[in-house]
């Protein structure tokens, strides 16, 4: 019988990159004409794994988002994993928008994209572990299929497939 090859389905982010992003933009925030005496503040929580903006009015936070938005694209993280809430009204007629960092993937996510494998017809098994999911089959072909078809799809976030073997 021949041996089964694996993958997994997990979504990550490299913190490092985000904090270097973060630094990035919060540099420009200070150095730009246009910006640095508008009383925007730019903040990061990697344990909440938060980015929080105030700033005097919401055109401004958009451009402040903007700017973390470049900067992340520049460090490799895809724009999918933050979601940024609405405006809301903040102390001193300010407006403060969180963007909430993704990392890994809600039981709901899992069960969508098992859904969409099985509804495929791959020969393969699927296991929901946790955060990620494990992707099983006896022919590496069948792998490759699976994560070309993930790949197709959107679920919202953004998926790496790690652990090939």
């Amino acid at each position: 019988m021949a041996k089964e090859s694996s993958f997994d389905v997990v979504s990550t982010l490299d913190m490092q990159e985000v904090d270097n992003a973060f630094q990035q933009a919060r540099k420009e925030l200070s150095q730009r004409y246009d910006l640095k005496d508008s009383g925007s503040k730019l903040d990061l929580d990697k344990a909440a794994k938060k980015i929080t903006v105030n700033a005097p009015g919401d055109f401004v936070a958009g451009q402040v988002i903007d700017i973390v938005n470049s900067k992340l694209v520049k460090r490799g993280i895809d724009l999918a994993a933050v979601k940024w809430s609405g405006a809301q009204d903040a102390a001193g007629g300010t407006v403060q928008r969180t963007g909430t960092l993704v990392e890994g993937i809600e039981r709901d996510i899992s069960g969508a994209i098992n859904k969409d494998i099985k509804a495929q017809k791959f020969k393969v098994k699927v296991q929901i572990e946790g955060d990620h999911l494990r992707v099983s089959s006896p022919s590496r072909d069948t792998l490759q299929e699976v994560i070309s078809f993930l790949k197709e799809q959107d679920y919202g976030q953004p998926l790496q497939y790690t652990n090939y073997r």
